[in-house]
């Protein structure tokens, strides 16, 4: 089994069944602190020790999007992101993605050699956002979040949030068509924790099949997140163990992307995974 992945410029393939994205927090508040970076150049030094551990992408954000977090200004956010992309770029061609809403960001991001958008609102909160991202040929990560990061937690509900999360996503993906971007450079991220109850985080795991069964690639978003700690009972700082497990479940139900604190160790799994995967299986 192996992956690849088209971007404006070029093409990304990796032998192994699913790509690595690593996290590069460029925040304050971020729900694991040991994820944050406070300058440039500890984000930078973040995002090559990624790259060393075998990332194939690094993921920068500079909004927390944690539950009960507060939205940043645009002026803020540019000031995290465009100094740590352009200090990455300067060292590495490594394909970089942008955890942004805001088109300002993403813009900026693009001229200083960023790759993908991951927009956890699906293009809905900034309108101009689908139209740079089709503009510039990259693609785009769509996530599904029920309500704003500040109380999407407060009382999520759902008759049957696979079906839900399901059909929202092919909406948006056909939002982003309408707006010109290519369907194969649409990835989709059910939104693990974004307005979800742990019963439904599980359920989207479990069942991570249906969503790629759309045919877009799909991302999860697992890393050491409270699902986690619900079903292993454990703290932030001792959730590999559980993460790398959902991360299997995740690739052997069609997952193609794991977004992850842990670089090195999520190739591990995934490296004995592709030597020891059942026939049939991809």
């Amino acid at each position: 089994m192996s992956r690849s992945l088209r971007l404006a410029d070029r093409e990304i393939a990796t032998e192994l069944p699913a790509f690595v994205m690593g996290i590069v927090n460029a925040t304050p508040d971020s729900f694991w602190a040991s994820s944050r970076t406070q300058s440039t150049a500890a984000g930078a030094e973040s995002a090559f020790a990624l790259v060393e551990a075998g990332a194939d992408i690094i993921d920068i954000g500079g909004e927390s999007t944690r539950p009960g977090s507060d939205y940043v200004s645009e002026a803020e956010e540019l000031s995290r992101v465009i100094p740590l992309v352009r200090e990455i770029r300067r060292i590495s061609s490594v394909p970089i993605s942008i955890d942004t809403r805001k088109s300002a960001v993403m813009r900026a991001a693009l001229d200083e050699g960023a790759d993908i958008c991951n927009d956890i609102s699906a293009l809905a909160d900034d309108p101009a956002l689908a139209d740079v991202a089709a503009s510039a040929g990259i693609p785009v990560i769509l996530m599904h979040k029920a309500g704003i990061p500040a109380h999407m937690q407060d009382a999520p509900a759902y008759q049957d949030v696979v079906a839900e999360v399901r059909a929202f996503l092919c909406e948006r993906a056909a939002f982003a068509v309408s707006k010109g971007i290519a369907q194969d450079r649409i990835i989709l991220d059910p939104g693990i924790g974004f307005g979800k109850r742990q019963s439904d985080n599980i359920a989207l795991i479990r069942e991570v099949s249906i969503l790629a069964s759309t045919g877009f690639p799909v991302l999860m978003a697992l890393s050491r997140k409270s699902c986690i700690g619900y079903m292993t009972g454990r703290e932030v700082a001792d959730r590999l163990a559980g993460t790398l497990t959902a991360n299997l479940v995740s690739v052997l139900g069609g997952a193609s992307i794991l977004r992850v604190h842990d670089v090195a160790e999520t190739r591990d799994m995934l490296a004995v995974l592709k030597e020891t995967l059942p026939d049939g299986i991809s």
